[in-house]
């Protein structure tokens, strides 16, 4: 889910790409990569081809496809006024940029009604990478300026269904990893729980998983997600529990047994088609309808016709990558949309749309002001390539030596309080956090 982003933020694409595992296709997403259209679903994300070059993805394109509502300023205008807090940069820059439902989700809580965030991590590797951080940072605003409670799904059986390769001691561990690196975004560990789906269940939850499960029908679910014959039964069943957390019962403890109150989910724009069918089988069950807000994929360092992935090394940075790893990577591997030479890129300057290291800036840059002028900048030509990816490794480098630091400081008194889902008062609302816009 946003994950790759909360995403979660899927990975599945990208081991697709390195051959661990057969992708699903939909008769889609054939016809698409037939005609070099841009594809983006759950297991693929890959940017249209013109003139035989990978361009980067029409996300305009995406909501018209997908019938989402664009996030437009009246919109962030009236979170603005509700909250008492300039909207996140994310959303002022445009990175998340589409919804489903925010606007009822919104009504609900100007009336004092209670909601909550899901989103979760599916966890291939023992690291995440700073493409992760995206919907959990975004996750970490939302509480605050709500005062929400927050669940955070480890889908590790979907990661040991999906890639033939891993056993269960694997993702147990990858699971655990990920998990604390989680936790050092400073959630407030009374409000968030953070659950493995091999490690957790309650009545509650396997209740809902069943009733969802019902709902389904196997021609369904091949016909969103492209499975066939050959496809282990797990990994059709999985999307029942990716579903369940959707629905305030599935933690009897935290929300009570009535099923009565509605989440928002944040993430990638590719993991809707989970949710559009996890809306149809809310009505189906009486339940509310999750709400869901988009993002943007955070791009490969190969550039922005992809998604960064933790199972290719050289197109993420991972939260545990040393300084120097860091710069190595950006300088050696980050593509660049300036010219061919000095005096063509002084010229005719950089193109920002697809260049990585601004991309990354766009989402890791807290000052707008600053942010604008590198964009005039490099697109002038004043601003050299280099230049760009030395900002772009200064910004990186601290935010994730940052995350170490947080992440060195978990004491097991703060893990195991994310992990309990004994947590009373939930929506009582103290004194306002502070944020940085």
């Amino acid at each position: 889910m946003v994950e790759d982003s909360a995403q979660k933020t899927a990975e599945i694409a990208a081991a697709q790409v390195a051959g661990e595992a057969p992708a699903p296709a939909t008769a889609n997403t054939t016809a698409a990569a037939e005609s070099g259209e841009q594809i983006v679903d759950p297991w693929r994300v890959q940017g249209a081809v013109v003139d035989g070059k990978q361009v980067a993805i029409d996300y305009n394109k995406l909501i018209e496809q997908f019938g989402t509502r664009r996030i437009d300023q009246a919109l962030l205008e009236r979170l603005e006024r509700l909250t008492g807090h300039k909207p996140h940069p994310f959303l002022r820059r445009g990175l998340f940029f589409s919804h489903r439902d925010l606007t009822q989700l919104l009504d609900r809580y100007e009336k004092g009604k209670p909601f909550y965030l899901y989103t979760g991590r599916g966890p291939s590797s023992g690291s995440m990478h700073v493409g992760h951080m995206v919907p959990f940072i975004f996750c970490k605003w939302l509480q605050d300026v709500f005062q929400c409670p927050l669940v955070i799904q480890l889908t590790d059986d979907e990661k040991f269904l999906f890639k033939q390769e891993l056993k269960l001691q694997d993702v147990l561990k990858y699971s655990e990893d990920n998990a604390r690196d989680i936790m050092a975004f400073g959630f407030d560990p009374k409000k968030t729980l953070i659950f493995s789906n091999l490690k957790y269940m309650n009545t509650g939850f396997y209740q809902n998983v069943v009733k969802i499960s019902k709902c389904i029908t196997a021609n369904q679910s091949r016909a969103t997600f492209g499975f066939v014959d050959t496809d282990n039964v797990g990994k059709m069943h999985f999307v029942s529990i990716q579903a369940a957390p959707s629905f305030s019962n599935t933690f009897p403890k935290m929300f009570g047994t009535k099923g009565d109150i509605p989440c928002l989910i944040p993430c990638a724009i590719d993991q809707d088609p989970y949710f559009r069918l996890t809306r149809d089988v809310a009505t189906r069950l009486k339940y509310p309808k999750p709400a869901l807000i988009h993002a943007m994929f955070f791009p490969a360092l190969q550039g922005p016709g992809t998604k960064m992935s933790a199972s290719d090394p050289n197109s993420a940075i991972y939260l545990s990558d040393a300084p120097n790893q860091i710069k190595n990577k950006i300088n050696k591997y980050a593509f660049s949309g300036g010219q061919d030479t000095t005096e063509e890129h002084r010229r005719l300057g950089g193109n920002c749309d697809v260049d990585v290291s601004f991309q990354y800036l766009r989402f890791f840059l807290d000052d707008d002001e600053e942010l604008e002028k590198i964009r005039q900048a490099y697109s002038s030509g004043e601003m050299l390539t280099g230049e760009l990816k030395k900002k772009c490794i200064e910004v990186v480098q601290k935010i994730v030596k940052d995350a170490q630091e947080r992440r060195k400081q978990l004491t097991q008194e703060t893990i195991d309080l994310f992990y309990s889902d004994e947590k009373p008062d939930l929506f009582a609302k103290p004194a306002p956090v502070t944020t940085k816009s």
